[in-house]
């Protein structure tokens, strides 16, 4: 850690932050947000590969920072940014497993809650179990967003699992149709919950990678060109 560092994960400082964050699970997803959307860059973290850059859209200063894979990683960076570098609204812009039959690949899905099957609340030491939400105008905004844009997006629940690889595989998590979730993916209600404890403002807007029933998959080129529409999504309807 540099001298002066507030945290082991991140070498920036406070300033150096947008008030608004989009963060990508891949790094390199970072980058390539940063390159192809914002403009006077600024590079503010590398540590641990966790690439972090800040710069304009459309002239509003705005963020952009890896936030790593699984809960416990989008936890800590999420928690460092609202509690120690001052960021208000952080929206998560990944990818997921599509669980609804109804979803095909490239789908939007912006997630108004987030169930989970880690113990990542307990955390919190609260007396009784939580219901991790989007906060309410980013979510309304983007939906608006899309429907003024002609964006079909899916808006309801989604499951953010603990492991990627679980005994039981696809059709257990396939049993989460039952109450309705639309995808499977693993850092936002880790997000969400850190949100709704420091009092800031959080969303989740995925594209669908690929098809749990049916097996379809995109390559990583294909990924990265469709999450696209979804970065844009984030930039429009964000805080400033």
């Amino acid at each position: 850690m540099k001298p002066g560092n507030i945290t082991h994960h991140i070498e920036c400082s406070p300033e150096d932050f947008a008030k608004t964050v989009l963060m990508p699970g891949d790094p390199l997803r970072a980058k390539m947000i940063a390159t192809n959307f914002l403009t006077d860059i600024d590079q503010i973290n590398s540590i641990r590969g966790m690439l972090g850059y800040t710069g304009y859209y459309k002239g509003k200063r705005v963020s952009v920072l890896a936030s790593g894979m699984g809960l416990t990683s989008m936890g800590t960076m999420s928690y460092e940014l609202y509690n120690m570098f001052g960021v208000e609204t952080i929206i998560r812009v990944g990818t997921a497993g599509g669980i609804d039959p109804a979803l095909k690949v490239f789908d939007v899905v912006i997630a108004q809650g987030a169930c989970t099957d880690s113990n990542y609340e307990e955390t919190f030491e609260l007396p009784g179990r939580t219901a991790p939400i989007a906060t309410y105008e980013l979510l309304e905004r983007a939906a608006k967003y899309c429907r003024e844009n002609d964006i079909h997006a899916y808006i309801g629940n989604v499951l953010s699992a603990q492991a990627f690889y679980i005994e039981g595989g696809i059709p257990r998590q396939l049993e989460w149709r039952k109450i309705g979730l639309l995808a499977v993916e693993q850092e936002t209600a880790a997000l969400y919950l850190n949100a709704m404890r420091a009092h800031k403002r959080a969303l989740s807007i995925l594209t669908i990678s690929d098809l749990l029933e049916t097996h379809e998959v995109t390559s990583a080129w294909e990924r990265q060109e469709s999450v696209k529409e979804m970065v844009k999504i984030a930039l429009e309807v964000a805080d400033y």
